[in-house]
């Protein structure tokens, strides 16, 4: 790495500690139905009308069964009404480039891919989407998700500072208040600066140019800045163009891509601050906070060593070591920001890529396969790597206290079987889809015959994709050719898998710890602040997160990257 690289990294960390406090003191207020912010003027009457519309009382609380329903009954309705849209833009409006329908094994994949806060695309945006659908069907999702996935965390969190409740918040209020006076106008200023930066946002047919070679080209055109702002800060990724983050209409600076990469961790890590603030302990939530920067941190430096190393067989053809590898990146960006961006989108369940993963070396591709596999919970989707951490949590706290020989306890409250045998049956849930729908496409010939490479690097692709999927990130190798019935089935069912029969356990969980009664700190209570903590922590998430893929990991970029140093590619 150069200095001019650490400068850089040194930025985007400093940045991020700096708003952290402060976005999680606005969450503090979003998630009380009855907290005032400056927005209240704006959304407020707007917030009225939507309770009034959907005839629900904000004020009334739910249980976590009733929550779950609801979170499921909403997320059921948005598969569908996307999966109709999708089937039906050819004739539906804002379709100036005439595109038919999508196929239905397409529009089911994309569909819940978006409803998952996936963004798994099997398709390129610009050849594939409507404005319509890109606007109705896709950007409503980026919205609506995140929400979703923050509404969780605020629940759990709820579970864990009350004592002996039944309730955990109510569905709708934190959907509405999370999308009303966080989302939409934190995007409305980001889409704007975007536009600034160069970004395109309009509903022009696309423009026909000819090259200088004579050929015909036409240019992508479209409300590009309104979906990156949202696809970003959402952590959903689902690029408006097949080259993403690559693409210099989706980041045309290096400006607009350092933002980009701070918006991708910013509400995450400002949860973790809510976290603090809502158990009154303010410790913990630092301590949360800094064991996931600490994984971070590690596998950025590891990241960006190899790809800064690059390829022994190019250098062997004359690209100088100093080049590193520059194969698949954008070069405005270069080798180490695309690192960056590549380990920023895959710790935190974002999936927007600046560079083609399937290009990375070996070990370079490995580290955003291997955050992806820790169940994305370095900072992690917004909410969903809180909620996913917080599982961890519980499981260092039960360790904790068998290595002293004291029941566990957790901010006051028992850590008993019940607790242990639901977080990880949120682990073993990751682990079966991950691995379970991976060796199935390896031992089939629908899935062998969507590899573009062979070997260990074409077992990768397979992992890769099963990976994203699941752990509900959305980026790719991009060797893959994913949009097959096969494909598109199996991966949309490892998206609602990864998204939904994760959520029940830990919402179950949540139900759990808060109708335990908090007990004051004793002599037995093991403290969830401070470095001991955070090193046991990462210890297990290391240990019980990772250790399940470590087999399959030495079959793919492992191996890979041993013959890679023999000379052998694939």
């Amino acid at each position: 790495m150069k200095t001019n690289d650490w400068l850089q990294f040194a930025l985007f960390l400093g940045c991020l500690a700096v708003i952290t406090k402060p976005l999680g003191l606005y969450l503090v207020r979003v998630l009380d139905p009855d907290g005032r912010t400056w927005l209240d003027p704006v959304f407020r009457p707007l917030e009225r009308f939507i309770y009034r519309l959907i005839g629900t009382d904000p004020r009334r609380e739910q249980g976590w069964k009733e929550y779950t329903v609801s979170m499921l009954a909403f997320s059921f309705a948005g598969v569908v009404f996307t999966y109709a849209i999708l089937r039906l833009q050819g004739f539906l409006p804002l379709n100036p480039q005439g595109l038919p329908g999508l196929s239905p094994h397409l529009a089911f994949n994309t569909a819940v891919s978006f409803t998952t806060n996936t963004n798994w695309q099997s398709y390129g945006g610009e050849a594939t989407m409507s404005y319509f659908s890109q606007m109705v069907g896709l950007t409503y999702h980026n919205f609506v998700s995140a929400a979703v996935g923050i509404g969780i965390a605020a629940a759990f969190v709820r579970a864990i500072a009350r004592s002996s409740t039944k309730t955990l918040g109510n569905f709708w209020t934190d959907l509405v208040r999370v999308t009303c006076y966080l989302l939409l106008p934190v995007c409305l200023v980001f889409a704007i600066f975007l536009v600034s930066q160069g970004m395109i946002q309009n509903f022009d047919s696309y423009t026909k140019v000819t090259t200088l070679e004579g050929a015909e080209q036409l240019i992508v055109q479209g409300p590009m800045a309104s979906q990156v702002a949202i696809k970003m800060l959402g952590t959903n990724g689902g690029g408006f163009v097949n080259a993403n983050a690559a693409h210099p209409f989706e980041n045309p600076t290096p400006l607009s891509n350092f933002i980009q990469m701070l918006s991708i961790f910013a509400i995450g890590s400002g949860l973790t601050w809510y976290l603090g603030r809502m158990v009154k302990n303010q410790a913990h939530g630092w301590a949360v906070w800094s064991a996931m920067m600490t994984l971070f941190i590690a596998g950025v430096l590891v990241c960006a060593h190899f790809e800064a190393e690059g390829n022994p067989i190019h250098q062997q053809l004359g690209v100088a070591a100093a080049d590193g590898n520059l194969e698949g990146k954008e070069v405005r960006f270069g080798v180490f920001n695309s690192a960056l961006f590549a380990t920023i989108t895959t710790s935190a369940s974002c999936g927007a890529v600046n560079s083609m993963h399937d290009s990375f070396t070996a070990i370079g591709g490995l580290v955003p396969l291997f955050m992806i596999e820790l169940g994305e919970v370095v900072v992690g989707g917004v909410g969903a790597g809180l909620y996913g951490m917080l599982v961890f949590v519980v499981l260092a706290v039960f360790i904790a206290g068998l290595m002293v020989g004291r029941t566990p306890e957790y901010l006051g409250k028992k850590i008993q079987a019940k607790e242990v045998k639901l977080a990880m049956l949120t682990l073993l849930v990751l682990t079966l889809s991950i691995l379970g729908l991976t060796a199935w496409a390896a031992a089939s010939d629908w899935g062998v015959a969507g590899l573009n490479n062979a070997g260990p690097h074409g077992f990768s692709e397979m992992l890769y994709a099963y990976s994203s999927a699941t752990g509900n990130n959305g980026s790719a190798f991009a060797g893959l050719t994913a949009n097959t019935p096969w494909y598109n089935t199996t991966l949309g069912l490892a998206m609602l898998v990864g998204r939904f029969l994760m959520i029940v356990p830990i919402m179950a969980l949540a139900g759990s710890l808060g109708a335990k009664q908090t007990l004051p700190p004793s002599s037995g209570t093991f403290p969830v602040g401070g470095a001991t903590f955070t090193i046991l922590l990462i210890g297990t998430v290391l240990l019980i997160g990772a250790l399940n893929f470590l087999p399959a990991l030495a079959l793919g970029p492992v191996v890979e990257h041993f013959l890679m140093a023999n000379g052998d590619l694939f």
